[in-house]
């Protein structure tokens, strides 16, 4: 019998949080697959109004308690345009490369956090949360190679050069995720959001303004395109306002394993709304994700003796680290 004691609160939410946000990514592939039925292509206008909301509703919370920053604004900056370039590589590697190989090479994110939170943030990985991202990929790589696919292995009008965008894209979503986890435990959640949504806006405005003006010219707005596009937004700002708490929680790569989900919740959507029949594999393979998500939050005393140690030898750096990072600002 499963003892539901080795399960903290902590981790239920974390488990929970990390499937809502799964959803919430899942809508927003279908308002995009809207937006591209319509002939909308526009990926860094659609993320535009979701950094704006960030900047707007966080950014007021910031001016109304009027603390000083507890990091330097040109961190964020940089966090900013690499956020903003990661989602547009990945958007962008669909025009070259097929969706399987996207969701493949898209799982490159996970290693890329696991390094960086192992090498800058010291975060350790025991056995079991290895074995758990393993048995999470693995439930993933069962999906690509499912004959639901077959006849989408050879699409794509350059697959080389998509392979390589999803690959840069998916570099950049782990040292965006990794670099959010230490803005959450080290300086401050509302902070890292409006300014996030800051100079994403800005990041945007000036990509739009070179890339995707012509394209805005051109959509015809109807109710047909505006609801899934405003719709798009607003599933990224909660997103993105939940992220942050997940981080603090659990860290980037429990982030990125509890998103892997989101291709399966996509096929039950197709199947409940749509009535459209999948292969068994979809569900062998979420079966695989959820027991993944599992064995990686699986806690023993061994893990909560090392998260104890982890804490306290935090509480006495975190005043060293707050100093550095405050005193350009």
């Amino acid at each position: 019998m499963v003892n539901w004691e080795k399960f903290g609160k902590s981790t239920v939410v974390a488990l929970a949080l990390g499937q809502i946000l799964s959803l919430l990514i899942t809508s927003t592939g279908f308002s995009s697959s809207q937006l591209a039925k319509k002939g909308i292509n526009a990926p860094t206008s659609q993320s535009f109004l979701n950094y704006v909301l960030l900047a707007l509703v966080y950014g007021s919370i910031m001016l109304y308690r009027r603390k000083p920053l507890k990091a330097k604004w040109y961190y964020y900056a940089l966090l900013g345009l690499v956020d903003v370039e990661a989602n547009f590589l990945v958007v962008k590697a669909y025009q070259y490369t097929s969706i399987t190989s996207v969701m493949l090479l898209d799982c490159w994110t996970i290693p890329c956090a696991l390094f960086l939170t192992w090498f800058f943030l010291k975060t350790k990985y025991r056995w079991k949360k290895l074995l758990g991202v393993v048995i999470c990929v693995a439930g993933l790589v069962t999906v690509v190679f499912s004959d639901v696919h077959s006849a989408d292995r050879s699409s794509g009008t350059n697959p080389l050069k998509g392979d390589l965008l999803i690959i840069a894209g998916a570099t950049l979503y782990g040292v965006s995720n990794v670099s959010e986890e230490f803005f959450v435990k080290k300086a401050d959640r509302v902070e890292l959001m409006a300014f996030l949504g800051l100079f994403g806006a800005i990041v945007s405005v000036i990509q739009i303004s070179i890339l995707e003006r012509n394209e805005l010219k051109n959509i015809h707005w109807s109710a047909g395109a505006a609801f899934p596009f405003f719709g798009f937004s607003l599933a990224m700002f909660l997103f993105y306002s939940g992220v942050p708490v997940l981080l603090k929680i659990s860290g980037a790569t429990m982030l990125n394993l509890s998103l892997l989900t989101s291709d399966m919740w996509a096929v039950l959507i197709r199947i409940f709304a749509y009535h459209e029949k999948v292969d068994w594999m979809y569900f062998v393979a979420f079966a695989a994700v959820v027991v993944g998500l599992i064995v990686y939050s699986w806690r023993d005393k061994k893990d909560e003796k090392d998260a104890e140690a982890e804490e306290e030898a935090g509480l006495g750096q975190s005043e060293r680290k707050n100093q550095v990072l405050r005193s350009s600002v």
